[in-house]
């Protein structure tokens, strides 16, 4: 007896379902009778605020997710947080969360995604810079954009300084790296 009940709810539930839908429609046909009143339609909206570009909310998660990087041990060729990072391998274990391949070299790193002029940097991008030597040309460095554009240049990275080695933030405007800029690369799209 109880299963007759309950297909007899869940058949009811569907043509309530159904008549209700059909009362809803715009292209829904009306009723013949001219004794109902006027049906006056009425649209709801939530007030959200402008939805950004997705693009933009995965970059700020990514960015976020980097940060929490902040104070991991530096590591020369290390991919993970556990046992440490170099700048490449940071940037390959932070876009690889996000399902993007990023090669563990920065010279490689350089040739990744599109080359965005350096006005136009904003977060989630790959930032690329030459070594540390006087007379270097090549890729040598990188770390992830974490400024928007018209804000000064700054980055989340992991530094083999001796002073201050690790994953840290750095600027640069006014810095070495300004010396050693090479160009921005956009990886997320």
């Amino acid at each position: 007896m109880r299963t007759v009940w309950l297909m007899f709810g869940a058949l009811m539930t569907l043509l309530l379902g159904v008549l209700g839908w059909q009362q809803l429609r715009p292209d829904a046909p009306v009723p013949a009778s001219g004794d109902l009143p006027p049906v006056r339609a009425v649209v709801y909206r939530a007030a959200t605020a402008p939805r950004r570009h997705a693009s933009a909310d995965r970059a700020d998660q990514l960015v976020s997710f980097a940060l929490r990087q902040l104070g991991k041990a530096y590591c020369y060729a290390g991919t993970t947080p556990e046992g440490g990072f170099d700048c490449s391998g940071f940037l390959t274990y932070v876009y690889g969360q996000f399902g993007v391949d990023v090669p563990h070299s920065s010279a490689l790193q350089y040739k990744t995604g599109t080359a965005v002029p350096r006005a136009e940097a904003r977060k989630g991008d790959l930032i690329i810079f030459t070594g540390t030597a006087q007379d270097a040309t090549t890729p040598g460095h990188a770390g992830i954009v974490i400024s928007e554009p018209g804000q000064p240049l700054r980055f989340v990275h992991s530094s083999s300084s001796r002073r201050d080695p690790g994953v840290k933030i750095s600027q640069v405007d006014g810095t070495d790296y300004e010396r050693r800029f090479l160009g921005i690369r956009r990886v997320l799209l």
